[in-house]
């Protein structure tokens, strides 16, 4: 990873933060956002509106795409907020980006639950946090990145996670 272009990907289950620590973070690094859903093909929408989790075979090419984002951005840097739940899912993107970084953000159920219930227009619903967090495999030891608890406020979980990305360096 190059210290002024960092390839980052903000990940965790949804309601962990991914979208605002990711964009904040992006301009604490000075490098442009990009949130992952919006690469999401709109089958895989449609499905999670109705309530229905994503089968592997339904994220590899949007993980490629992923990817391939991040690789577009070697030299210029980009920070991506994608759930990347899977050591599988990470290795996807790594094989199109190797240099990236991931932000692991967690926090207990009950927080993520709660921030859930508050959003609105999302295509996520809260009912499938559940099959997220059993999904979950946080980040290896052997992977480059961070785990950030999301308990305190976005201020505070960005300089933590902006600091430990420079660390990595």
């Amino acid at each position: 990873m190059v210290a002024d272009a960092p390839l980052v990907v903000v990940m965790g289950v949804s309601g962990s933060g991914k979208s605002t620590v990711g964009a904040r973070l992006a301009v604490e690094l000075g490098v442009p956002f990009v949130d992952a859903d919006s690469l999401h093909p709109i089958t895989n929408v449609d499905k999670m509106a109705a309530g229905k989790p994503l089968t592997d075979e339904d994220r590899w090419p949007w993980l490629r795409a992923v990817g391939s984002k991040l690789a577009a951005a070697t030299g210029t840097g980009l920070v991506v907020a994608c759930s990347a739940l899977k050591r599988s899912y990470r290795d996807a993107i790594r094989a199109e980006a190797p240099e990236t970084s991931f932000v692991y953000l967690h926090g207990s159920r009950e927080l993520l639950s709660s921030r859930l219930s508050k959003r609105e227009d999302h295509f996520m619903p809260a009912a499938l946090l559940d099959s997220q967090l059993d999904t979950l495999e946080p980040l290896a030891d052997d992977e480059a990145g961070v785990a950030v608890d999301v308990a305190g406020t976005p201020d505070a979980i960005v300089e933590s996670a902006a600091s430990a990305i420079r660390a990595l360096d």
